[in-house]
């Protein structure tokens, strides 16, 4: 045994202890002059560097093995390019002038690739220019991609939406791992908050083969903000008024390196009112919200790893009918009150020319949800439960204590292992196994669903292959899910899925993308098991054990032009939805409650987007943008599908240049005009278009030798009433929020 010991170790040795360096230049292509200050960046290795004044950088300690190597700097074309290390030279590398945004590494495909190397098309925005536009929350902020609406209650509670998808049709990613929070209600909110993330990156299209079920629809990857630089540290602080809700948002960050080890903390907070509209405040809208992010991260040799843990605790109001009208942030009767932990571990194993890397999650969801006191009955054996901590909760109501009428508590392990195999000529190569481990317990008066465990696992493989002229990404995926009810059924759904796409230019500035996917999603413990009221929705819902897996088969087309000045693009789909599930009302009802039973059709969803990007020459400063997105969604039967958002076009005007006083200084207008939605469910009513415009300036200005960044936004400037289609509080004619003025400050020390 010791000999084999030995051997291993003397094999593995130079491995371990072989460290390099990579240093260079970067200089501009036409002068050859050096651009100082630029990023250098290993994606793969999560390290990275910035060029001094000569345009010279250099990077230590890094391992041996074939490694991605990004350069940006704004205002030119992004550099990427796969290196072996180690170099027996020095870098010389060089970049192209652009007046488009410089190309950003994409996180959520499994190859780390900047977009225009991606074969399958994601769409990604940077947190700082969401919130630079007047966005509340992380869920109003993600409407302003192209493809993605939120269903609404007032504007605490949004839910994702992708090409007319949501609940557990769309997956979302945080902290590098799956959040489960009790998503199937459509009144559940996305129980994220925007300090401390970076960017957010939506797979627009079934990703079954890489996230498994729930992943139908798209993903909705958030990427948490970075560590410090190594040998650094920084902090900020922000505050954001909101004239509307008469509201507050405030956040403050540390973070630190070290040559091997990094941390970084951060907390937020906020608060708002009723939001207003011309005519009135909407009732019982307000919600408050504490949010705590902290990290901490090794990196030694060829192993890095990092822990981060995320706690969001929010109360938020649940609005239904316009009554009293004050100012109050204390939420009345219904409300929420929602306790979200994320604990999350991601480490990489870097050998000689292949990688490991292993990601686990455990998520804690705690739910309540509170209404009016009565007479409750007790349920069978629920109160006999040992951990079945039935609490006396006081709201800022007053003295009395009150109990949740429904609670949930929702923990999930969830693991992901990829390993990257050696690059053998033009394939690049991974491999991976996903799963989750998932229970579901009761603790209030009412039981909507039953105490429930979920187990989940999937195995699956991904080829990335470099022809001359195309790129191609192909891959398979075996998935298998089990739920067992406790005191009833057990339930097992399996799926085989598929995937292949072709990216490839037509001619030197036209690029083509075409992939065709299947996807698959179980049917949720809600659809399978639900037989009660679900509070907030004035629904009684009546699942089906008999349900079976969606399963969709999905072709995107699209089309990129890009040149110096100007971008196009046109993205198309065609989504088959078989055995889609959807709620149904039954035209009776149950304690006054109307009645909704889970059903299924098969379905199809097809349309896309459009945009358009001038950055004429040579006014540099001016940015024309424009884009325009439509979905379709009807079942076979002829009838159309619900919550599928209006057609929209969004048009804006932007200007950015330096000054002497401000530094990225920027001014924007926007009008974003919403079609009427006619084509509704049997049990929808038809809603009538608008035009919404919005403004904003901002920039960097240095106090006390630190960075201030100021900006004001504002929204639905015209004070326009109007309410979407996607609005929960449609059917009681209740108007989305009004004319709102946002200003916001950021200090970096």
């Amino acid at each position: 045994m010791k000999q084999i010991t030995c051997l291993f170790l003397l094999w593995f040795a130079p491995t371990l202890f072989a460290q390099n360096t990579v240093e260079g230049t970067l200089i501009e292509n036409h002068t050859n002059q050096p651009i100082a200050f630029a990023n250098i960046y290993f994606p793969q290795l999560e390290k990275g560097t910035t060029t001094d004044e000569s345009g010279y950088f250099i990077l230590n300690n890094l391992p041996s093995g074939n490694y991605k190597i990004v350069c940006s700097f704004m205002g030119y074309e992004s550099f990427s390019k796969t290196i072996s290390i180690p170099l027996n030279r020095k870098l010389e590398i060089t970049l192209n002038p652009s007046a488009i945004e410089m190309g950003e590494i994409i996180i959520s495909t499994p190859f780390h690739k900047l977009q225009s190397e991606n074969v399958m098309k994601v769409e990604q925005a940077k947190i700082t220019d969401l919130k630079a536009k007047g966005a509340l929350t992380l869920s109003d902020g993600i409407t302003d991609i192209a493809g993605v609406e939120s269903i609404s209650t007032g504007i605490g509670i949004g839910k994702p939406v992708i090409r007319g998808l949501s609940s557990n049709r769309v997956l979302v990613y945080t902290q590098g791992v799956r959040l489960e929070n009790q998503q199937f209600g459509d009144e559940h909110g996305l129980g994220l908050n925007n300090s401390g993330v970076e960017s957010v990156e939506v797979i627009k299209g079934p990703a079954s083969l890489l996230y498994g079920s729930d992943a139908l629809g798209g993903v909705l990857y958030i990427n948490p903000e970075k560590f410090a630089g190594q040998d650094s540290n920084a902090a900020d602080f922000e505050g954001t008024y909101f004239g509307n809700t008469q509201g507050y948002s405030g956040n403050i960050g540390y973070k630190e390196s070290a040559e091997k080890l990094k941390f970084l903390i951060r907390g937020s907070i906020s608060e708002h009112s009723d939001y207003n509209t011309a005519d009135y405040r909407v009732t019982n809208s307000r919600f408050k919200e504490q949010d705590f992010k902290a990290g901490i991260g090794f990196q030694d040799k060829q192993f890095k790893t990092e822990f981060r843990y995320n706690m969001n605790h929010s109360k938020l109001g649940i609005p239904g009918e316009i009554g009293e009208q004050t100012t109050r942030k204390t939420p009345e009767l219904p409300y929420q009150d929602i306790t979200n932990h994320v604990f999350s571990s991601k480490s990489n194993i870097y050998f000689e020319n292949s990688s490991l890397d292993i990601n686990l999650g455990y998520i804690y969801n705690d739910r309540k949800e509170f209404e009016e006191p009565h007479d409750h009955h007790d349920h069978d054996g629920h109160d006999d439960h040992d951990d079945h901590d039935h609490h006396d909760d006081h709201d800022d109501h007053g003295d009395e204590a009150l109990e949740a009428a429904l609670q949930m508590k929702l923990k999930t392990f969830n693991y992901d292992i990829k390993y990257q195999l050696p690059i053998y000529g033009k394939f690049e190569t991974i491999i991976g196994t996903q799963g989750m481990h998932q229970t579901n317990g009761n603790y209030g008066h009412e039981i909507l669903i039953p105490d429930a465990t979920t187990n989940d696992f999937g195995v699956f493989g991904m080829a990335h292959i470099h022809f001359e002229k195309a790129d191609v990404q192909v891959g398979a995926r075996f998935d298998t899910r089990q739920i067992d009810v406790v005191n009833g059924f057990t339930k097992s759904f399996n799926s085989f899925n598929g995937a292949l796409g072709v990216k490839t230019k037509l001619f030197d500035l036209i690029t083509t993308r075409l992939n065709v996917a299947s996807g698959f999603r179980a049917p949720n413990l809600a659809e399978l098991t639900s037989y009660g009221t679900h509070e907030g929705t004035n629904r009684f819902e009546i699942g089906d054990e008999n349900l079976t897996n969606e399963q969709n088969f999905q072709t995107d087309l699209s089309f990129e032009f890009k040149s110096e000045h100007v971008e196009f693009y046109v993205n198309g789909f065609y989504n088959l939805v078989n055995d889609y599930i959807y709620m149904q009302p039954e035209g009776t009802f149950i304690d006054e409650t109307p009645v909704y039973q889970y059903v299924q059709e098969d379905s199809k969803l097809y349309g896309g987007e459009i945009g358009f990007h001038f950055h004429p020459h040579p006014l540099d400063w001016l940015h024309v943008e424009s884009s325009f997105e439509t979905v379709t969604g009807k079942q076979d039967n002829g009838m159309y599908l619900p919550f599928i958002p209006a057609n929209s076009l969004s048009n804006v005007l932007r200007v950015e240049f330096d000054t002497k006083w401000v530094n990225k200084l920027y001014s924007f207008v926007k009008l974003q005009s919403t079609f009427n939605q006619n084509s509704t469910s049997e049990y929808e009513t038809n809603t009538p278009g608008y035009n919404l415009l919005s403004a904003g300036f901002g920039g960097n200005i240095t106090l006390f030798k630190n960075n201030l960044n100021i900006a004001v936004s504002g929204t639905n400037l015209t004070n326009k009433t109007y309410i979407n289609h996607l609005s929960r509080l449609k059917e009681e004619g209740i108007y989305n929020i009004g004319r709102n003025i946002s200003v916001s400050l950021t200090y970096s020390l």
